[in-house]
């Protein structure tokens, strides 16, 4: 298994009740069951104030190299990404476990 972690900051000036990151959440909100090859899928906000803490986070997992390249390449993935793309940066992990 190989787990996918990514997490994002928000942009300057950028709020959470912005209506581009509320769509860009309920996109990946709903990735877990679109995607047949995730075999777990979380998201959520961070609830740390440290000033080092990231806003947005994603943990997810599936069984291999192949399905993780199928996830980053389904449509419904790509369309998630280019709307945080417009308010966000992000850093990624993929392990496995």
């Amino acid at each position: 298994m190989i787990r996918h972690l990514v997490l994002f900051k928000l942009n300057e000036g950028v709020e959470r009740d912005d209506p581009r990151v509320v769509a860009g959440v309920a996109a990946f909100e709903a990735l877990g069951g679109q995607i047949e090859e995730l075999r777990f899928w979380e998201c959520g906000w961070n609830i740390s104030d440290r000033p080092i803490a990231y806003d947005f986070a994603i943990n997810s997992a599936v069984e291999d190299p192949d399905a993780l390249k199928r996830y980053l390449e389904h449509p419904a993935h790509q369309a998630g990404v280019a709307l945080w793309r417009e308010f966000a940066t992000w850093v990624i992990a993929d392990y496995e476990f």
